[in-house]
């Protein structure tokens, strides 16, 4: 029996995919291929597929897989009524108490902050004081 599948091409860390027609039993590394049908890149979302082909093909019992599926309809080929869809799946958020959108907002203490900035302040009046001792020094350097 024969499948259309993906094929996984490209350097490691880009995957590039073929898609290809395939006996089923065989693995899609092994390289044995009937037909190569087209393309799909996932970083760019850009999908080339040969509509004739893979119409030729799914007329004749070509099993499709679940990708090549959203794949082909998103080309606007036409799916035979026995090709399966799976459901879509359910997203369920795992903790959701535990995402910022549904924390309680935490107050932040303005107060506490500003009451910081005065000794800050405070710290910085010292060192003036030392210039006032250079003035003296360049006072005696004068005379």
């Amino acid at each position: 029996m024969l499948a259309i599948r993906l094929q996984r091409t490209g350097r490691s860390g880009y995957a590039q995919y073929r898609v290809i027609v395939q006996e089923s039993r065989k693995s899609p590394t092994s390289g044995k291929v009937v037909k190569h049908l087209g393309h799909f890149n996932p970083h760019t979302k850009e999908v080339v597929i040969n509509k004739e082909l893979a119409e030729f093909y799914l007329k004749n019992g070509a099993q499709p897989s679940n990708r090549v599926i959203r794949l082909l309809e998103s080309e606007g080929v036409v799916l035979p009524a026995w090709v399966k869809k799976d459901a879509p799946k359910e997203r369920t958020i795992k903790n959701p108490e535990k995402l910022r959108v549904n924390r309680p907002k935490e107050e932040t203490p303005k107060a506490e902050e500003q009451a910081e900035e005065p000794a800050a302040e405070v710290a910085t009046e010292t060192p003036a004081e030392e210039p006032a001792s250079t003035e003296a020094t360049d006072a005696e350097a004068e005379k």
